[in-house]
C-alpha cells in the first residue's frame, strides 16, 4: 500500500453513482422479479470502464471499480454464497426511532421501488454458508483489470468485500446453533474472495460499517461492553478470514451507517477503537467529514494507530450536496495529519460510497465528480503545506 511520499494521496470508499438502467435492473432483481442476467453483466461491464475513466480523469490516486457489478455493498452476497434464503428482518436504528416524523420519510424513501434497500427483501441463513462459485469475484477481477489496462495516472487500485459482521448482522442465522459458529462460516466462506481480490493484483478494502454501525441497531438495548465484544469477535473473524494476505494489502473501513438522520445514539470512536486496531489491516479508513463525528480525529492522539499503519481520512461529506471548499478540505487534512504526526501516513478519501445500494446515494452524480474533484484540489492545497 502506497504512502503519501510526496502529497497527500486521494481515495475514496467504493460505491459510486450506476447508470439509471443499470440501477433499474438491480432493483426489479432484488424485488424478486425476473431480469436479463446478460444484461446486467453487460452493462456492469461498460459501467466500470466508464467509472475507471472518470476517477482517473478526476486525478483520484487510488481508484476502483465503482461498485458497478453488484447492487449493494454486501448483498450481492446472496448470489456468491449458499445457505440465504426466506424472508428476513432487520432491526431499526435507535436514533430513527427517536424521531418518527423523520422515520417515516426515511422508510418511504428506502422502499421505492428504483432503489435497492439493505432493509427490504432481505434472506436468511437456512443453511450451511460456503462461497459457492468462486468464478464470480474472478470475473469481476478480470473486468477491472481490463478497464485498468493501458491506464495512466493512477497510482493503486482497490477493490472492496464485506465483513463476515456486516453479514451476520443484516442476514438472520437460523441455521447455526451460535452466532460465533455463524460468523466463523461466514469468515471462512468469505476468505475466497478475499483471498481472490488481493491475488489479482489489487488492495483488499473490508468494509465494517457493523464495527459501528450494530451498536445503535442491533446492539442498541445492550450494555457497552457487549457491543466491544461483538466487535472483537468480528475482528477475530477477520483476521482467521485474512490469515493468509500480506497486512499491507488491507484497508479497513469503518462506519456509522451511510445515511442520513441524526446519528446522535452513534458509538463513541474512543470506545471501539482499542478493539478496531486488533485488525489485521494496512490501513484503517475513518469518516471525519460528517457533523457528527468531525471532531474524533483527537482520539487518534490518545490511541495513536501502530507506527506502520496508515489512517485513510474521510474529508468529504457522502450524504449531503453541499460541495466542500477545497480550502475546507485542506483544513481538515491538516488537523488530521497534525493529530497522527506524520502526513506521509495520512491518505485524503470520503466517508463512505456514494451510492452503497444502487440507487439509494442521497448525492446527485454531477455533484459527486464535483466532490470529488475537492477532494483533489483540497489534497493539493494541503500537500504544499505540509511537505513544504
Amino acid at each position: 500500500m502506497q504512502r503519501s511520499e510526496n502529497c497527500i494521496l486521494t481515495t475514496h470508499a467504493g460505491s459510486l453513482p450506476r447508470p439509471a438502467q443499470l440501477t433499474s435492473l438491480f432493483a426489479r432483481r432484488a424485488s424478486g422479479e425476473a431480469v436479463d442476467e446478460g444484461a446486467i453483466q453487460t452493462q456492469g461491464r461498460a459501467a466500470v470502464h466508464d467509472i475507471v475513466a472518470k476517477q482517473i480523469e478526476t486525478g483520484l490516486d487510488v481508484i476502483d471499480d465503482g461498485e458497478q457489478s453488484r447492487e449493494s455493498f454486501v448483498l450481492y452476497m446472496r448470489r456468491r454464497l449458499t445457505g440465504m434464503g426466506g424472508s428476513g428482518s432487520r432491526a431499526m436504528h435507535a436514533d430513527l426511532d427517536a424521531y418518527p416524523l423523520y422515520k417515516s420519510t426515511f422508510q418511504q424513501r428506502a422502499t421505492s421501488a428504483e432503489r435497492v434497500s439493505n432493509r427490504a427483501n432481505l434472506p436468511k441463513a437456512i443453511g450451511p454458508i460456503s462461497y459457492a462459485d468462486p468464478s464470480l469475484i474472478e470475473t469481476e477481477c478480470a473486468d477491472f483489470r481490463s478497464a485498468l489496462t493501458d491506464r495512466e495516472g493512477f497510482v493503486e487500485a482497490f477493490l472492496t468485500a464485506p465483513s463476515p459482521g456486516i453479514i451476520a448482522s443484516i442476514v438472520q442465522n437460523e441455521h447455526y446453533d451460535s452466532f460465533e459458529r455463524y460468523l466463523d462460516a461466514l469468515g471462512a466462506a468469505l476468505q475466497v474472495e478475499y483471498e481472490a481480490i488481493v491475488r489479482n493484483g489489487f488492495l483488499l478494502q473490508l468494509d465494517c460499517p457493523d464495527l459501528a454501525l450494530e451498536r445503535h441497531t442491533s446492539y442498541r438495548d445492550r450494555p457497552l461492553a457487549d457491543f466491544v465484544r461483538f466487535v472483537e469477535s468480528v475482528v477475530s473473524a477477520i483476521n482467521n478470514a485474512v490469515s493468509n494476505i500480506p497486512r499491507e494489502k488491507i484497508r479497513l473501513h469503518v462506519c456509522w451507517g451511510n445515511y442520513e438522520g441524526p446519528h446522535d445514539q452513534d458509538v463513541a470512536l474512543r470506545d471501539i477503537l482499542p478493539a478496531i486496531l486488533q485488525a489485521k489491516a494496512g490501513a484503517i479508513f475513518l469518516p471525519f467529514a460528517n457533523p457528527r463525528h468531525a471532531h474524533e480525529f483527537r482520539v487518534l492522539k490518545e490511541i495513536p494507530l501502530a507506527h506502520d499503519q496508515l489512517l485513510i481520512a474521510g474529508v468529504i461529506d457522502t450524504l449531503t450536496n453541499f460541495v466542500e471548499h477545497p480550502e475546507v478540505v485542506a483544513d481538515r487534512i491538516e488537523r488530521i495529519a497534525n493529530a497522527i504526526g506524520d502526513p506521509h501516513r495520512l491518505i485524503a478519501g470520503t466517508d463512505c460510497g456514494f451510492d452503497t445500494s444502487a440507487g439509494m446515494g442521497r448525492v446527485t452524480e454531477d455533484i459527486v465528480w464535483a466532490k470529488l474533484r475537492a477532494l483533489r484540489d483540497g489534497a493539493k492545497l494541503a500537500s504544499r503545506r505540509l511537505f513544504s
